[in-house]
């Protein structure tokens, strides 16, 4: 009786264990299909993000200051006071479109937040450095000295994430710099009138410090991402960090009167007039609201070094959009500084294929060989 209730358990157990078997691996290959499916529509999506902010930014900030525009604080302020967009992705999904079973802010953390509102300040302080040296420094010196965040960002990244340096990022880096080098040497005839030695180093220092504060902010950024779960909980922080960054510069703006300013600035400053002066504003609200929206999704679905080299690229399109919009200058030294920046990116995103592609064929043999196995195992728990 004994041996038959031991056989009867087996014969049970057996078909489970087959059942089990195959459909963990069938719901495996099915979610890595679908990560696969999301995976790419959610990076075009927020590369096209980054790619339309950081442009429509750039050209915006220009016409700002173009038209007589001047105040330090509402080029910091705006950079993150477009916070209440970050709504449409975080709660649309769940209230509205019923796609997603997730509640916003299910597992927020008091750790996630108090992590969220220390790097928002981070942010905000890097926002102030950023407007400081653009509003004294000309165009080249500032585009040359942001160029060095890449390499810094490398370094960090290595330190902080333990990014791997290869000949594809390393190469990607070096290009991305000298394109940005050259673009800073053709255009050194941006000097602004009337710039003092004192505010030249003001702004000297201050754009060194942004860039090194950027190139810290991605690291960290990832390095707290691995601890989240899913893209809307990246949003949910992001919005979390832009209320940080604009409670800061919402109080500086008010120690120092800038809000009084930006009405004065609207109406006796602006050459536009007061209803230019608002549209500019704004829009420059949400670009920016854009750009680091598409930076914050590019770092979570890629990595901290990806995120700046799209970045960097970026400043070669920035100058192209001043080209077809302002009819800025574009002799021999952009047009090379364009072409390195478009071999470095794509010979970057060229490695991250190959690299990608590789990784999926091993993931596709080892399931292979897993299921191979797997038969052999039941092929010979039948035959005992």
């Amino acid at each position: 009786m004994m041996n038959s209730n031991n056989d009867n358990y087996q014969t049970h157990k057996k078909p489970n264990t087959t059942t089990t078997t195959t459909t963990t691996t069938t719901t495996a290959t099915t979610t890595t299909n679908n990560n696969n499916k999301s995976y790419l529509p959610l990076l075009v999506v927020n590369y096209l993000c980054l790619f339309v902010g950081s442009v429509s930014s750039s050209l915006l900030s220009k016409y700002y200051f173009i038209h007589k525009g001047s105040s330090i604080w509402v080029s910091t302020w705006v950079q993150s006071s477009g916070f209440p967009l970050l709504a449409i992705p975080i709660f649309l999904p769940y209230y509205l479109l019923k796609c997603t079973d997730r509640k916003p802010f299910t597992r927020f953390t008091p750790k996630l937040t108090i992590l969220s509102v220390f790097v928002g300040f981070m942010l905000g302080l890097n926002n102030l450095l950023f407007s400081w040296g653009n509003s004294y420094l000309p165009v080249s010196t500032s585009s040359l000295l942001l160029s060095s965040q890449l390499a810094f960002n490398l370094i960090l990244s290595v330190i902080i994430v333990k990014q791997k340096v290869t000949f594809t990022n390393l190469n990607c880096v070096v290009l991305l710099t000298l394109s940005s080098v050259l673009l800073a040497l053709g255009s050194n005839h941006d000097k602004p009138h009337g710039l003092t030695r004192a505010k030249y180093f003001v702004g000297f220092f201050a754009t060194v410090g942004a860039g090194l504060l950027f190139a810290l902010y991605l690291p960290v950024m990832e390095k707290i991402y691995r601890k989240v779960y899913c893209y809307e909980m990246v949003m949910e922080m992001q919005l979390v960090m832009e209320i940080a960054a604009t409670c800061l510069a919402t109080f500086g703006m008010a120690l120092d009167g800038g809000f009084s300013e930006m009405k004065t600035e609207s109406k006796r400053v602006f050459d536009k007039g007061p209803a230019i002066y608002w549209v500019t504003v704004i829009s420059n609200v949400v670009t920016w609201q854009l750009c680091f929206m598409g930076t914050a999704g590019m770092v979570f679905l890629t990595s901290s070094l990806t995120g700046g080299i799209c970045m960097t690229a970026l400043m070669a399109m920035n100058v192209l959009g001043g080209v077809v919009v302002y009819g800025d200058e574009f002799g021999g030294a952009k047009a090379v500084s364009t072409v390195l920046c478009v071999w470095g990116f794509c010979s970057y995103v060229y490695g991250m294929y190959i690299k990608t592609r590789k990784e999926r064929d091993m993931g596709n043999s080892c399931n292979i060989n897993q299921g191979i196995a797997m038969e052999m195992v039941h092929m010979v728990d039948d035959g005992v």
